[in-house]
C-alpha cells in the first residue's frame, strides 16, 4: 500500500484536476489524504469569509470520504499563498505528518497565482521534510522523512498555461470507470456553482470538468483522462511510482500503452 498526497490549492483543484486519479488509488487500497491550501474563503460573492470557508471545508471532507480519502486545510487564504519562509515550513510540517510515498500537487504554470504558489511551495517542502536539521517550528513537529518523496504535477487548468498555450502531460490516466465518483465528488462542491459563473463565465462547472477531461483524454486517443508530469530535478526520485500503481491505467503521452506492470 502506498500513502499518496493531493495538495492543491483551493478545496475543488484536486477534485477537477486529479479526481479520477485519486479514486483509482483509493479503491485500490492505497491510502489517499487530500489538503487544500486554502478553505476557498474568497469563493463566494454573497457569503463573507468565514462562512463560506466553513462551508467550503464541509465539501471537501465529504468529497473525499466518498474514494475514503483523508481531508485537510492548510489554512492559508485565498490570494495569499506566497513563497516564503514560513510557509515553507508550514508545508513541510504538513508533509511530515502525512508522511507520503507520493505527492502530486499543483502546475507549476497555471492561471492562478496560488495554484502556481502552492506548486513550489510543495516542490520544495518536499526536499526539505526529509532533512532532519529542517525546523517547521511547529509546536509538536513530526519527525523528518526518511526520504524525499515522488513528486508529480497535475494538469494546469484547462491544460494550457496564462496564454493558452497548451502543457504537455508525461502521461495521461485513463479515467474512464472512475469518472461517475470523480464528478459526483466534484458536485458535492455545490457553493461554487454560483461563483464559478460571476467569476469564471462558466455557467456549469461540472460540464466544464467533463469537457477538460475529455479533452486531455483525446491527447492520447482515450475517452476520459488526466494529465501529469513526474518532477525531473536532483536529488528527487525518478521511479515511476505513479505510473506503477495506475499500471494499464496509463497511457504516456505520444499514444503508446503503458508498460509499468
Amino acid at each position: 500500500m502506498a500513502r499518496v498526497l493531493c495538495v492543491h490549492a483551493h478545496p475543488d483543484d484536486a477534485e477537477i484536476l486529479a479526481g479520477g486519479t485519486l479514486a483509482l488509488l483509493s479503491g485500490w487500497g492505497h491510502a489517499v489524504t487530500i489538503v487544500s491550501m486554502t478553505p476557498g474563503d474568497c469563493g463566494s460573492a454573497e457569503l463573507p469569509s468565514d462562512e463560506i470557508a466553513k462551508i467550503r471545508r464541509k465539501e471537501a471532507a465529504a468529497a473525499a470520504h466518498l474514494i475514503g480519502a483523508e481531508f485537510r486545510c492548510g489554512e492559508f487564504r485565498d490570494l495569499a499563498i506566497f513563497n516564503c519562509d514560513e510557509a515553507r515550513r508550514r508545508v513541510a510540517e504538513m508533509l511530515r505528518l502525512a508522511r507520503p510515498d507520493l505527492v502530486i500537487t499543483a502546475s507549476p504554470i497555471d492561471y492562478h497565482c496560488d495554484h502556481e504558489a502552492t506548486s513550489v511551495l510543495v516542490r520544495d517542502a518536499c526536499f526539505a521534510a526529509s532533512a532532519p536539521n529542517y525546523e517547521t517550528r511547529a509546536d509538536q513537529p513530526a519527525p523528518a522523512l526518511k526520504a524525499i518523496p515522488h513528486l508529480y504535477f497535475a494538469d494546469s487548468v484547462a491544460g494550457v498555461n496564462r496564454f493558452g498555450i497548451a502543457i504537455e502531460p508525461d502521461f495521461v490516466v485513463n479515467v474512464k470507470t472512475a469518472f461517475e465518483t470523480k464528478r459526483s465528488m466534484l458536485s458535492l462542491h455545490a457553493s461554487q456553482r454560483e461563483w464559478l459563473r460571476r467569476q469564471h463565465g462558466i455557467d456549469d462547472y461540472i460540464q466544464t470538468m467533463e469537457n477538460w477531461t475529455r479533452e486531455r483524454g483525446r491527447v492520447v486517443g482515450i475517452d476520459l483522462g488526466e494529465g501529469f508530469r513526474r518532477y525531473p530535478g536532483h536529488p528527487y526520485p525518478q521511479t515511476p511510482l505513479l505510473e506503477e500503481l495506475l499500471g494499464s491505467h496509463v497511457v504516456v503521452h505520444g499514444g503508446r500503452q503503458h508498460d509499468f506492470q
